[in-house]
């Protein structure tokens, strides 16, 4: 699978962790910021961009906490994103929110966590369904 990764320089020792299990799994990663972007609405940015124009891939964002990166993921029209730090919630916001992107909080979110939530969110397919009239709310509102 293509998966889109990008940091502000707080996230990216977790980026690097991820990126790392990602590659040991078997995906292409595309990396938007091999070198720590300048703000992290500026990484978050690249990666929901790409995503929007890549619709099977799937994203992680990295900042200190997690919830800059999911503020600016969620003004990006058409992006659904979930600030994660556990391997449930990564496993239902795809499965049930067919959410594309992921975001962690290096002080948060410790490594072995972190690749967890990757695990859970990679293994599981949206379930559309009923769920499909939620996303469709959501994709309404931005």
């Amino acid at each position: 699978m293509r998966i889109v990764i990008g940091s502000d320089a707080e996230g990216m020792p977790l980026k690097e962790t991820v990126k790392a299990y990602l590659v040991e799994l078997g995906h292409e990663v595309v990396d938007k910021s091999e070198e720590p972007a300048a703000d992290l609405v500026d990484s978050t940015l690249a990666v929901a961009s790409d995503l929007l124009e890549n619709p099977d891939s799937l994203g992680f964002a990295f900042d200190r906490y997690g919830d800059g990166s999911y503020m600016a993921a969620c003004k990006v029209k058409g992006m659904v994103a979930c600030e994660c730090s556990d391997e449930r919630s990564a496993f239902m916001t795809r499965q049930h929110n067919n959410a594309r992107l992921i975001t962690m909080g290096s002080a948060v979110v410790g490594d072995e966590i972190a690749r967890g939530i990757v695990r859970e969110f990679l293994s599981e397919p949206y379930a559309g369904g009923r769920h499909q009239i939620r996303v469709d709310m959501l994709n309404k509102m931005a």
